[in-house]
């Protein structure tokens, strides 16, 4: 078999999840212990070479990430395999036959492998897998789950992070001076610490620290939990969440997915909430997670208002956000990618992105001066704002101006 090539789509449905695909192809986003791309590596034994997804991501040069690409840097060669970001894979070894096939997960298709020389599939079938005529291949059922709104990531995290440590890690032992309750394991990376005194509830599922990841006393830690490379929990209650690389949290986080390098360094609550790369929470920010009525909650999407159906749904915050002293939430709130609320006013439940003010009183916010703040506190992290990232940001900024003009 000549060499195998991974490429994930972002689908026509995987396009609409705001606030974070202005900024990022779905496949960098955290699921779990691992991003989605992760997942697909791992189960196809070969890195992603890049994201297909929409044209103003083009560029995209996140460290660490794969880069977004186009179908003609997909070519013929090789055996190339198109997987929907959507797609969730369950971590385990995938058998990639010779022949065409098509990639069936969770009763649907979720993309195609295609031998050396054969055609890719079309623009069309890439925005939609299931428009593809059966022509492509044999249905190959792998095993997992196809992701339909942003709000599964949350919903189903806890599962996935139990899945995962099955076939990750091992039980590091007792650790001296942690106060546990529960028979969950305990896994520590190299260099991950919990200091003497930190309470340890395994009950639900393990805790899982990455290399260099740091719990400071006193704390709760409830499981299942990940807590990524270099993050550093200040106290406070966190539980059943999945924590990505150089995040700081403190005060009380519950159901939640921070995809890396976000500040929480204060109290306040965060639950059921999805959270971006740069995010800035100002103390004391909080948000709601379940209406008084307790009827399921409704969140704004580009495609209007939707029932989640769920209970409990918190916020989600695009990249690069960040709230003031107090800020206050409402469930099921989206904050677009660059905007900046403070005040201590509760902003609209769709605040549009690269927004600035306070409460429903929001103007643009300056691009030069935004582009500006996120260097800089990238750099503070020893991060760079990389030229293809900052085009990314800018064609966002103008891309969204219009929204910003209506309060939308």
């Amino acid at each position: 078999m000549s060499a195998l090539r991974l490429f994930l789509f972002d689908d026509r449905r995987a396009r609409r999840w705001a606030p974070f695909t202005l900024t990022r192809p779905v496949g960098e986003l955290l699921f779990g212990c691992l991003t989605l791309r992760e997942r697909a590596e791992r189960c196809f034994g070969t890195p992603c070479e890049g994201h297909l997804s929409r044209s103003a991501l083009r560029g995209f040069d996140e460290p660490g990430a794969a880069p977004t690409v186009g179908l003609d840097d997909v070519g013929t060669r090789g055996t190339r395999i198109l997987l929907s970001s959507r797609a969730a894979l369950r971590l385990g070894t995938v058998e990639v036959p010779e022949h065409p096939s098509r990639l069936i997960v969770d009763g649907e298709v979720a993309g195609w492998i295609l031998p050396d020389g054969a055609s890719l599939p079309s623009e069309l079938w890439l925005r939609d897998p299931d428009a593809a005529t059966t022509e492509l291949g044999q249905a190959l059922e792998i095993p997992g789950t196809l992701l339909a709104r942003p709000w599964d990531l949350v919903a189903q995290n806890a599962d996935c992070i139990l899945h995962d440590f099955e076939s990750l890690w091992e039980e590091s032992g007792d650790v001296e001076g942690v106060i546990r309750v529960g028979d969950g394991a305990i896994s520590l990376g190299d260099g991950a610490v919990i200091e003497p005194g930190v309470y340890v509830d395994t009950r639900g599922g393990p805790v899982r620290l990455a290399s260099g990841a740091r719990v400071e006393g006193p704390a709760r830690l409830i499981g299942p939990l990940f807590v990524g490379a270099g993050s550093r929990i200040l106290g406070g209650h966190v539980g059943t969440s999945s924590i990505g690389p150089i995040c700081i949290v403190r005060g009380e986080v519950a159901d939640c997915v921070m995809l890396g390098y976000v500040n929480k360094a204060h109290d306040g609550y965060i639950g059921h909430a999805l959270l971006g790369r740069w995010v800035n929470l100002g103390a004391y920010t909080t948000n709601s997670d379940l209406k008084n009525n307790y009827r399921p909650v409704r969140v704004w999407t580009p495609d209007g208002d939707l029932d989640t159906g769920l209970l409990k749904v918190g916020c989600f915050l695009g990249d690069h956000v960040k709230t003031g002293i107090g800020t206050v939430l409402n469930t099921g709130t989206v904050l677009g990618a660059g905007s900046n609320v403070f005040g201590g006013v509760m902003p609209p439940s769709a605040v549009p992105p690269f927004s600035w003010g306070s409460g429903s009183d929001l103007g643009n916010h300056d691009l030069g001066k935004f582009l500006s703040t996120a260097a800089h506190a990238m750099n503070r992290r020893g991060q760079e704002l990389t030229p293809g990232v900052r085009r990314v940001l800018e064609e966002g900024w103008e891309a969204t101006a219009g929204r910003r003009a209506q309060g939308t």
